[in-house]
């Protein structure tokens, strides 16, 4: 069992693109907000999310490479072609079979599906292009992945909801730990389509206006989008090379409510049994955690049960707690691993982003928010919280180097099996 570190971010988002103008816009409390222009919200009576704009495949691939994906493909790519440049990697330095590349995510390429549906439904069998279903699957985004660099070795999605990204970045540290890679290309992505974003409005999750994580009136979450992506590489390898790691992965713990398929359990067994498992795989206590990164929605059921569930751990400890997706909104697949981005960031920098749009607290959710401004704090162990539908929940820790001790991960391979 070794370490793991991140040596390399890339970011896909609302709010810019790259790990450093992602984190300024965080730290600055900036929305990412705006109207939806992928599609036509008219007959909705919702229009916001936190869309993704700007976006030119070919500013990081060529024309060829751009035809044969969809646009969920083509953020997985540039936001690991960022990170690979983060790390100081070439495509070169990341051939071959010792590299994993494990990707989350909720849906894959919706667009994709969303247009072969429409034309099934309203014009026929007949008028659904065969020629689309090649750039659909989920399974296609690890490989796309794999392929621009040039890696071969094991490639996986892992569709778990909007715990995806936790999930991914577990795993494929998990590769390293057990020496089934030297290093692993890792994150998630999500895109908005018409076709989910109807979903969740017609279950009433959604957010006319505002995301307000843990305020007493909040009204619901805001979809968004995006990629993130990481280069993991074991400690041999970083010291081989002499890079700078940025943080270690640690434990992590996964766990199932096994309750309902959307709402969490009343006394959020499995966010209490997955945050547990992190922390204690990472060879900590709860005392050691520095700062948690909530899940935080903004739905009532979700703050409630996810600010139960820390003070049933943490008790009455000042424990700063942070959402980001009041700036991003809920990139669903694609959450945690974006929001592990800003986990990494409060290591390397003591500084904490803010939950904006926070205004009345909420006397059902009992937590510290980091609210409206950034704050500064000795921070050396980060939990990153993923609570999703269906019960997954995915908590990772996050810590500065050399903070954590031997055998991290230990605890959490053997309780996952």
């Amino acid at each position: 069992m070794g370490r793991v570190f991140i040596t390399g971010m890339g970011v896909v988002s609302s709010l810019g693109f790259g790990r450093k103008p992602y984190w300024e816009a965080l730290v600055e409390g900036r929305s990412g907000i705006s109207e939806v222009s992928l599609f036509d919200t008219s007959n909705l009576p919702r229009n916001l999310g936190g869309e993704v704009k700007g976006f030119v495949a070919t500013d990081f691939m060529s024309e060829q490479e751009a035809r044969r994906m969809g646009r969920c493909s083509a953020f997985s790519v540039a936001a690991a072609r960022m990170a690979a440049e983060d790390a100081g990697l070439t495509e070169k330095d990341l051939a071959g079979e010792r590299t994993a590349v494990v990707v989350g995510t909720t849906m894959g390429e919706a667009n994709v599906l969303g247009e072969l549906q429409q034309a099934w439904i309203h014009e026929g069998t007949e008028a659904v292009r065969p020629a689309k279903l090649p750039r659909y699957g989920t399974t296609l985004l690890p490989i796309h992945v794999a392929r621009a660099f040039g890696a071969s070795g094991m490639v996986q999605t892992l569709p778990a909801a909007c715990a995806a990204g936790n999930y991914a970045i577990g795993f494929a540290a998990d590769q390293i730990r057990s020496g089934r890679a030297d290093v692993a290309i890792t994150g998630a992505v999500e895109i908005i389509e018409k076709l989910e974003y109807a979903g969740f409005v017609r279950l009433g999750a959604m957010s006319p206006d505002l995301c307000q994580p843990f305020d007493q009136n909040r009204k619901g979450l805001i979809l968004g989008e995006g990629s993130t992506m990481l280069i993991l590489e074991s400690e041999e390898r970083v010291v081989r090379r002499g890079a700078t790691p940025l943080a270690e992965v640690g434990g992590y713990g996964l766990a199932c409510d096994a309750h309902h398929i959307t709402r969490p359990h009343p006394e959020g067994e499995g966010s209490i049994s997955a945050m547990r498992q992190a922390i204690q795989s990472s060879g900590l206590t709860p005392d050691d955690v520095d700062h948690i990164n909530a899940h935080g929605t903004g739905t009532a059921a979700n703050d409630a049960i996810e600010a139960k569930v820390i003070r049933e751990i943490f008790g009455d400890r000042e424990l700063p707690v942070t959402s980001i997706k009041s700036m991003i909104g809920h990139c669903m697949g694609a959450s945690s691993a974006m929001e592990s981005v800003a986990c990494v960031m409060t290591l390397q920098t003591g500084i904490i982003p803010p939950t904006i749009n926070y205004e009345t607290p909420d006397p059902d959710c009992p937590v510290h928010v980091v609210a409206n401004e950034k704050r500064e704090a000795k921070v050396d162990v980060v939990l990153n919280n993923a609570l999703a539908f269906g019960g997954y929940d995915a908590v990772v820790c996050f810590a500065n180097p050399g903070r954590l001790p031997e055998g991290t991960g230990e605890a959490a391979e053997g309780e996952a099996s």
